[in-house]
This record gives C-alpha cells, structure tokens and sequence, in this order.
C-alpha cells in the first residue's frame, strides 16, 4: 500500500505512532500495519491494533527498534493509531511532573547517571524510543536531579542507523545508562560511549532508584562502582543489574 492511497487523517496518525518509536521509519510501520490488520488500511482497523500485535509483526519482520521497544513506548503509538488525543501532547505535556532540576555540585566524588524516562519522574523508557533522559547527580546518601535532555532533535535530525550513537553522544559525559531496555548492538554504542548500560527491566521512580544507588554508594559500593566513583579506568560489561546487591 502505498503513501498516497492513505487518508490524510490515517497518514497523521501512523505519523504519530512512528514518533514514539524513533527507530522505526514511517514506511516500515505502514508496511507493518498492513501486515498486521490487512490492507486496505483503514480507522478502525487501526483503532483496533495492540501493542502486542506490533511486537509480534516486528519481530517476523525483523524491525529490532520496534521489536525491543518498552511496552510504553508501544502503547503510546497504539494511542496514537486510535487517534486518541493525548498522544498529541506537546513538549510541556510530556515534562509535566518533573522536579525542576538543581545546581550541580562541584569538587564532590559522585558519578553522574542518565535515567531513559517518557513520563514525570520515571524511568519506564526503552534506550532507543525514550523521550528524555533524565541525568542525576549521584554520591554517597544522595541523589540530585541536575538535567533534562530531550531526544525529540536526536530522533529528528539523524538517521535511523546513527540514532544509537546519537543517543550515547547526548549521555556521554554521564556514567551509567539506566533504562527498561536496550538491544545488544545499542548497548555496544553505549559502552562504547564510555557507559555502563543497566536495564531495568520493571522500572520505577528514578528518584528513588538514585536514592537507592546512593544508599549504596554510602555502605558498601561493588567494586567496579567504587571505581567509578573514584573516577578509576573500569573495564565495563554488556549489561549489569543492581537487584538484590548489597
């Protein structure tokens, strides 16, 4: 099916849903779309997809962005499908809820970590689809909140194959990725970046995930984190998961 045939109010739809999920392009969700609901496309066909379905069709596909995409993420577009109006949120809409960000302090020891977030203060982002990163200062017993990066220009203003990279390059002063998820070839840019990426895959609120980080910091800090805090090379894995460390 090809883009003319689409009805200009499908085209702004599908147009929206591919925005949540920026490592798509627009005619690999169209091409998905009539694979999943049948072509022709049509509003209520649309209307009816779910996120399940989506990651089902990407992965025959072969659609890794779309595939590894955090739930919300698809959700998002499957609300922007339906047409649903809160899938047209602004910038303002999208950072309501936040704490607004504080002074870094300087000549501390602290490490500074970028948290993937699309609502308030959560981190509940894939890597690659999130729409901000939220970037905290972290040391020892506490946590500050000291930026707020959007990815809108990143998602808009590189190529699909170079996004990864583009992302990494917006964090790269930070030390480690928190996020939902990230697919092996995206992590690999992280470290590459000099990150350590560390999935999450539950989530939760960010600000009590640093809370909890810096508690550790303050106890009994796993090596390669008393490294980092000592601004020490640190050779640095795929992925590492803080639960249950102590």
């Amino acid at each position: 099916m090809s883009n003319e045939l689409l009805t200009r109010a499908l085209a702004l739809r599908i147009g929206l849903a591919a925005r949540q999920i920026p490592e798509i392009e627009v005619h690999q969700l169209i091409a998905l779309l009539n694979r999943v609901c049948g072509a022709p496309l049509d509003e209520e066909k649309l209307a009816a997809v779910s996120a399940a379905e989506l990651r089902r069709g990407a992965r025959v596909m072969h659609y890794d962005g779309l595939y590894e995409a955090a739930d919300a993420a698809l959700e998002r577009a499957c609300s922007a499908l339906r047409g649903d109006s809160q899938s047209e949120q602004g910038d303002g809409e999208q950072f309501a809820g936040l704490p607004e960000p504080v002074e870094e302090l300087a000549d501390v020891m602290a490490i500074r970590v970028a948290c993937a977030s699309n609502s308030a203060a959560n981190l509940d982002g894939h890597y690659g689809s999130c729409a901000r990163f939220l970037v905290f200062q972290v040391l020892p017993g506490e946590a500050r909140l000291i930026d707020v990066r959007s990815t809108a220009e990143v998602a808009s203003g590189v190529a699909r194959t170079e996004k990864s990279a583009a992302r990494a390059a917006l964090i790269n002063d930070c030390h480690i990725l928190y996020c939902c998820s990230i697919g092996p070839p995206a992590a690999a840019k992280v470290v590459r970046a000099g990150l350590m990426p560390v999935k999450r895959a539950d989530g939760g609120s960010a600000p009590e995930l640093m809370a909890d980080l810096a508690d550790m910091l303050t106890s009994n800090p796993p090596p390669w984190l008393a490294k980092l805090l000592g601004h020490e090379q640190q050779s640095r894995v795929r992925y590492a998961d803080f639960a249950g460390t102590s």
